[in-house]
């Protein structure tokens, strides 16, 4: 079906009528984001959940959607709702068609393209309740900002948490971002009306944190992400391969599978041995793991580093892989769980809280230090008659996985309760 026009409060009368509340509230969704990050030809996690937002409201509510940014130049304001289309099309195709094959030509491009046609407008004054979408982290360390912003809009704010890791596990995070993050929590106490939380877990610890230090907490939904289906191509390759994605970080526990795998070469004794595929970039203070990866002759005939890749890429590579693996120490849900699962990929997963609510009985769980447990396994799904993995395919037949659709709904339905309250 065709979307509906957006509303235009700037249309047909010279002379405005006067204010009406309705009952629905006006949405207005933060592209922060995405213009952000419009450098960039594949997306992070925080990236899609925003795109899925836009996409799917869209769809849903478009006769009481509207987009807002701050500018990377520094002004905040309404977005032009065509060139906005204009923009998340654009974007889309980046990532799925071009990934890292994006000449600089193309991305300067689509810079100056988006700059330019998305530059932040006036705000029409609020005419019913208004509450303003935020589902990314940007600009929540800047209490101050946050509050003007929301005096500007006349709205109450509604915003996604994604995970505290920076705080509760601050041995994986940046030098500076247990600081950061602090502030973010901060200023979401201090001005959120209502908080989406991306999992029980990221919601338990944001209520524990925030009671410790004495902050009040606001009004918390757990709404589990919903999981995008890639349309796969044919898979890259013909042997058993598994697969882990995600930025390659100290928590993502790569070194775990890297020893794994120089183990397996070494005893290997001239015996096929299944591919390691890596997906995501590299990330911060991991010389370990990149010393690995760029010095041991061992590993280089069966691991393969791809790095940032288009989602047809990505989705080929899922799609054959005979398991993702995800050993990580700390999550604040695991989409690629939740989307390897919905592609139909058996799912090797670290035995947290937030990777059993994203893939609920269907994975194989372990303890993310159990090395001689994830080799088991690992050579377990290796083999194509593998009981292990047909018995996880089975338990994939009867689960239906979570939609972006389902989520979003949930999302306004509680957006319309803050409204109210």
């Amino acid at each position: 079906m065709k979307p509906r026009p957006f509303a235009d409060p700037t249309a047909c009368a010279a002379v405005p009528p006067p204010p009406v509340r309705s009952i629905e509230p006006e949405i207005v969704l933060d592209l922060t984001r995405l213009l952000s990050r419009v450098r960039h030809p594949t997306p992070t996690g925080v990236d899609r959940v925003e795109m899925h937002y836009a996409r799917t409201l869209l769809a849903r509510v478009p006769e009481r959607l509207q987009f807002a940014a701050t500018h990377p130049l520094g002004r905040y304001g309404r977005l032009d709702p065509g060139n906005v289309l204009r923009f998340l099309d654009a974007t889309e195709r980046r990532w799925r068609e071009i990934g890292e094959r994006e000449t600089r030509g193309a991305a300067w491009r689509h810079l100056i393209k988006a700059l330019a046609g998305l530059r932040p407008q006036r705000i029409a004054p609020a005419t019913r309740p208004r509450i303003l979408l935020q589902v990314s982290p940007s600009a929540l360390d800047k209490p101050a900002r946050v509050a003007a912003r929301l005096r500007r809009e006349d709205a109450r704010l509604v915003c996604l948490i994604h995970d505290l890791i920076p705080i509760a596990e601050p041995g994986f995070a940046r030098q500076d971002g247990p600081r950061r993050h602090a502030r973010r929590m901060i200023g979401v106490a201090r001005h959120a009306h209502g908080v989406i939380a991306n999992s029980h877990a990221t919601a338990a610890t944001l209520t524990s944190y925030l009671g410790a230090i004495g902050e009040p907490v606001p009004r918390v939904l757990v709404n589990p992400l919903g999981a995008a289906r890639f349309v796969s191509d044919p898979p890259p390759l013909d042997g058993p391969y598994f697969l882990c994605l995600g930025t390659i970080e100290p928590r993502k526990n790569h070194l775990l599978l890297l020893h794994l795998w120089r183990q397996l070469a070494e005893e290997a004794d001239g015996h096929p041995i299944p591919r390691l595929v890596l997906i995501g970039r590299r990330g911060w203070e991991n010389q370990n793991t990149f010393n690995l990866l760029d010095r041991c002759p061992r590993l280089r005939p069966h691991v393969q580093e791809l790095g940032r890749v288009s989602d047809r890429t990505l989705s080929a590579w899922l799609g054959g892989a005979s398991a993702l693996l995800m050993p990580s120490f700390a999550e604040g849900f695991g989409l690629p769980v939740a989307e390897a699962l919905a592609a139909g990929t058996p799912v090797i997963a670290s035995d947290l809280p937030a990777h059993r609510e994203a893939g609920g009985e269907v994975p194989d769980y372990l303890d993310p230090l159990d090395g001689p447990g994830w080799r088991r396994r690992i050579l377990d799904y290796a083999d194509p008659g593998s009981p292990a993995r047909r018995a996880q395919l089975a338990r994939m037949r009867g689960v239906l996985p979570r939609t972006w659709e389902n989520h979003v709904e949930r999302a306004l339905a509680f957006a319309d309760e803050v409204a109210r309250s």
